[in-house]
């Protein structure tokens, strides 16, 4: 009941509510609220169920046994400014860094999103103890002095792909452990092997075996040579990074990536004393530390993703918004590339994140024609265009004069989830599982009602398109939305969008 109280009690102040308002919502005194905050209060079924319907809170949703849903109004235009949320990625990155600290680590401003959420579950389940301070986002994390990985909550970690990255801090503490399979997005095989190749270099060994990788460890071993990714993948050099952290030698990491939220677990390394030559470049050298015991405060920079999605919807809605706070740096691709479809925009003079270090703009869309993009559209490892911005071009692509190709190499299905943009009547036909081709412009978008794909960015693509199409659209199961976007909702609704969250009865 405590536990439950403190949920509720966090719940209600993020909401920014006093407890005579919830009171009033509930039909009773605020005493019976402080009692229940407090953990001494008995609850029926029935007021947990209310307490999480006045509180728009999943910890008391019973069982989960109904997914959320949107029902979408659309045809309206957009006006108004937003903030760009910190970064999703960098968040996960974060939570998983934690873990070296032996001292108390504060995230400040971090993303309430259900894969940060996951994680915190599983790291509460092995012995971390975390909170969320009064009144904020800001996260407070203090470990116990040795992790139980026996009371690993295996449900919570095999719905977020982030477990894996537990690999590289937990191999300083364990001869030998086990992890759950990872899961998050259904994007095809995503393999794992390039983070195993890479970790030897540490010591580490895995076989899968019956939905657990099996870890074994010779601690105290380090690399001899430079490891030399055979990608350039964010969690691998994640990973690695925080691997080399904790080895008191030097660590050379050749084709690293260089993105956004790789620059961010960095920069909150070299707070934990960790030193780092080659930040923003493809090529890093760690001089690590045997023991992490520091009181560190932290907050990530924005997430470039969010700042795409809130563009692509002005886009689709031939809206002129304010976006404040856009990471300009991990965004200048896809706005040059934009530019060459006769996008328009506004930005105001640079200024610096809270991290010290990322650069960020306010950016205002211009309504406009667009034309197709003159080749094809597709991602590549940072500078280049981000993967992950990728399907936002197809919704773009939509309302351009032409036909453009979006090619997906990187996941194996993702691009067919596009093709659920038909539903509301874009023009899409798809050339293989990698390959798209848009013709726009859609003369109009049509409601629909659809399921939401099981991959995060096209259920949001989906979303988006949803709000050009005059009616109501209804997006069904929509929790792999909110893993990565926190109150995306009632944010669209704040700039004159018409979207509601409901539940079937």
């Amino acid at each position: 009941m405590a536990r439950i109280g403190n949920l509720i009690r966090d719940a209600r102040r993020h909401k920014g509510m006093t407890q005579t308002d919830l009171a009033e919502l509930l039909g009773t005194s605020q005493s019976a609220v402080a009692r229940i905050e407090q953990g001494g209060q008995n609850l029926s079924l029935e007021m947990l169920a209310r307490i999480g319907e006045a509180l728009d809170s999943e910890f008391v949703s019973l069982g989960h046994s109904q997914p959320q849903h949107l029902r979408v109004v659309g045809g309206a235009q957009l006006s108004g400014s937003i903030d760009v949320k910190t970064s999703k990625n960098a968040a996960v990155a974060l939570l998983c860094a934690a873990l070296l600290n032996k001292g108390r680590t504060t995230l400040r401003s971090l993303a309430r999103i259900e894969e940060v959420n996951r994680i915190i579950e599983v790291l509460n389940s092995i012995g971390v103890r975390t909170r969320w301070l009064p009144d904020s986002s800001d996260l407070e994390i203090t470990p116990p002095a040795r992790v139980d990985l026996d009371a690993i909550d295996i449900e919570a970690a095999r719905r977020t792909r982030t477990v894996i990255m537990f690999l590289g801090p937990l191999l300083h503490e364990f001869e030998g452990f086990q992890l759950p399979y990872a899961g998050g997005c259904d994007l095809g095989t995503r393999t794992v092997e390039p983070h195993l190749v890479a970790l030897r270099h540490f010591g580490l060994n895995v076989a899968a075996t019956q939905g657990f990788y099996d870890a074994d460890v010779r601690i105290g071993q380090g690399p001899q040579r430079p490891i030399v990714l055979t990608e350039r993948g964010d969690t691998v050099t994640e990973n690695v990074l925080m691997a080399a952290a904790r080895h008191p030698g030097v660590t050379v990491v050749r084709n690293a990536s260089s993105n956004y939220m790789v620059q961010d677990l960095c920069f909150f390394l070299q707070r934990l004393g960790v030193q780092i030559d080659g930040i923003g470049t493809t090529t890093l050298t760690v001089r690590g530390v045997a023991d992490i015991d520091v009181d560190v405060d932290y907050q990530p920079s924005e997430d470039p993703i969010e700042a795409m999605s809130l563009l692509a919807a002005a886009v689709v809605t031939d809206s002129s918004i304010t976006i404040r706070r856009v990471p300009i740096e991990f965004l200048e691709i896809e706005l040059a590339t934009l530019e060459t479809m006769g996008m328009k925009y506004d930005v105001t003079p640079e200024y610096v994140s809270a991290n010290g270090h990322t650069r960020l703009v306010d950016l205002t869309t211009i309504p406009g024609p667009l034309k197709a993009a003159a080749d094809k559209i597709h991602p590549l490892p940072f500078p280049g265009l981000n993967i992950d911005n990728l399907p936002f071009f197809a919704l773009i692509a939509a309302k351009a004069e032409g036909t453009t190709m979006i090619h997906d190499w990187v996941y194996e299905n993702r691009a067919i989830y596009l093709t659920e943009l038909t539903k509301v009547g874009v023009n899409v036909q798809l050339l293989d599982p990698h390959r798209v081709m848009v013709t726009g412009p859609t003369a109009k978008f049509r409601a629909a009602e659809v399921v939401c794909p099981p991959a995060l960015r096209p259920g949001v693509v989906i979303l988006l398109a949803m709000l050009a199409a005059p009616g109501t659209s209804v997006l069904r199961n929509v929790y792999v939305i909110n893993r990565g976007y926190e109150d995306l909702a009632e944010r669209l609704t704040a700039l004159g969008a018409k979207v509601d969250t409901f539940r079937d009865i």
